[in-house]
């Protein structure tokens, strides 16, 4: 499965491509991510705790920086984890790319998905919409995260540490997914297209 998502941001480029590349600083705004290893500066462990309504998976797996192009402002990650309880498995390739736009930096991503499982069959469907809300969520702490190191400052000369985005899900998101599907069916059935 493809799922395409973009958000803005108001730091410059260079700025944001810097702080995008630390995984360490990044990991705690992505949504259910936990990093538990950094093995070297392109590869890193980590558990991810995904809620859909009363079901919980957690998974563990690795994530391989495969492509970085500093000068293109693009990255190719490679991450591929298996449920900790249960036979699922998530592969993913996600490429991230920066494009400068008017007065903001445009972030874009594009994961090519494979799952297997239970969470393959609980997000059949409904995968493009959360991940979009995710990927909302991973863009609002990202920005208040930044803002929070630019503006406060350690006595020691550290940066403040980022507040953490949670785990994935619960029964807002999947009930928003939920209603977002249904309605693109039905627009659908009456000839109308749905954002």
């Amino acid at each position: 499965m493809l799922v395409e998502n973009e958000f803005t941001s108001s730091a410059p480029v260079d700025h944001l491509w810097a702080y995008l590349l630390d995984v360490e600083r990044v990991a705690p705004c992505l949504p259910g991510a936990e990093l538990t290893e950094t093995i070297d500066d392109h590869n890193w462990k980590g558990k991810v705790l995904m809620k859909l309504g009363p079901v919980s998976l957690s998974f563990a797996g690795s994530v391989a920086m495969d492509e970085r192009d500093d000068v293109g402002h693009r990255v190719v990650l490679h991450a591929k984890g298996m449920e900790q309880k249960g036979k699922g498995a998530a592969n993913a390739v996600v490429t991230s790319w920066l494009e400068p736009g008017e007065g903001v930096t445009i972030v874009k991503m594009r994961a090519d998905i494979t799952l297997t499982g239970a969470v393959a069959q609980l997000s059949r469907g409904l995968l493009p919409d959360i991940s979009k809300k995710l990927t909302q969520q991973f863009a609002d702490c990202l920005q208040a995260s930044m803002a929070a190191s630019e503006a406060a400052v350690a006595p020691n000369g550290a940066d403040v540490a980022p507040s953490r985005a949670g785990a994935i899900g619960g029964f807002r998101l999947g009930a928003w997914a939920l209603v977002r599907a249904v309605g693109r069916f039905f627009g659908r059935l009456f000839g109308q297209t749905s954002r």
